[in-house]
């Protein structure tokens, strides 16, 4: 379990190209090719060895068929084949945004969701290379981080799902920290605390050490309307919210992949007599959005776990379809039963009405 949300150093050996896109070099493949997925175990065969130390001399090595073939083990001959096949085909598409673009355009996805993650990890890293706003960086984790949610004072709090299972189960020291709970000896747990500029400096800190885990929560609560009466009404702004900085992020990611510039704006409800596009940053939310569109009746429970609406509005209405051309997209993202959001940024790469010049 990686547990350390930003790759500081497998993001430093990329290189980009004069748009701005990653390139993949042999020092970022020699960073994949030593993660602990690919590592050898004491059952690995000579054939797996002598390819795992080709790979390790040259990261861009070209195994044969004959190579993987004589690999023993049916689950270390696929997962080589898999990693090498990621490797090949991000090479040749030149950059990660194009291979990306590219393997969700192009039909059922059968890559193991981890090379997809790592992906999806350096291009948000990427977009936070001219941000100094801790809220941001916190939020763009969510583009390949799954978050639990939980209510608490009124509040809507996302923490790493990773890191809150680990602590749950090991009070945050690992391996030792099971066998002492299990031995049920005292342990500190991780404090957890809700990311603000008074914090901000220390999250940077611990993503620069590498430390595992992000203990910051983030806050995704809606702005609170008053209604004093007599026609009067006022907002109470949550000043820490991450909704705004999140909205920031996903603006920066269809910009980025798509090359085209939006608005994005959280809001609590859907206030559009004339509803003609929609599309939800994660499958609950896909869902939901269909059935309100559809007008059918939603179960309060379900309801209840949409954590936000937005309004996305292109800046030049061209790039848009024609017969969409002003109209807003309505977005959404919501939790799970369990509780867990598991945002898709590639949503917003396939689902926006695109001008055809746009695509």
């Amino acid at each position: 379990m990686d547990l350390n949300p930003w790759p500081w150093t497998q993001w430093q050996t990329l290189e980009r190209d004069a748009h701005g896109r990653h390139q993949a070099t042999p020092a970022w493949w020699a960073a994949f090719f030593a993660r602990e997925e690919l590592a050898l175990v004491p059952e690995s065969c000579r054939a797996e060895k002598a390819l795992h130390a080709a790979l390790h001399a040259d990261p861009m090595h070209a195994a044969s068929p004959q190579d993987l073939a004589g690999l023993k083990d049916a689950d270390a001959r696929e997962n080589w084949q898999h990693a090498l096949a990621f490797r090949d085909g991000v090479q040749a598409a030149g950059t990660l945004e194009s291979w990306l673009l590219h393997l969700f355009r192009a039909g059922p996805v059968t890559l193991p969701p981890l090379f997809i993650e790592l992906v999806l990890q350096a291009l948000a890293r990427g977009l936070m290379d001219d941000s100094t706003d801790a809220l941001e960086w916190r939020a763009a984790e969510l583009l390949f981080r799954p978050q639990r949610v939980t209510q608490h004072e009124g509040r809507v709090l996302l923490g790493d799902r990773d890191t809150l299972d680990l602590n749950r189960e090991t009070h945050g020291f690992g391996d030792l920290g099971r066998l002492l709970a299990e031995a049920q000896a005292p342990l500190k747990r991780l404090d957890l605390e809700v990311l603000s500029p008074d914090n901000a400096t220390r999250y940077f800190e611990r993503a620069a050490r590498a430390q595992p885990g992000t203990p910051f929560l983030l806050d995704l609560t809606h702005e609170i309307e008053r209604d004093l009466g007599h026609g009067i009404r006022f907002g109470l702004v949550n000043k820490h919210s991450g909704l705004q900085a999140l909205s920031r992020v996903l603006q920066r990611w269809v910009r980025h992949l798509l090359g085209v510039a939006v608005t994005i704006e959280p809001l609590q409800r859907v206030d559009d007599a004339h509803w003609r596009w929609h599309l939800g940053l994660d499958a609950e939310a896909s869902a939901l959005l269909n059935d309100l569109y559809q007008e059918r009746e939603i179960e309060p429970e379900r309801q209840q776990r949409l954590l936000s609406l937005f309004r996305l509005r292109f800046q030049e209405t061209a790039d848009m379809r024609p017969d969409l051309a002003g109209a807003p997209v309505w977005l959404g993202l919501m939790a799970d039963a369990r509780q867990t959001v598991k945002l898709k940024p590639q949503n917003l790469l396939l689902n926006l009405p695109l001008a055809g010049h746009a695509q």
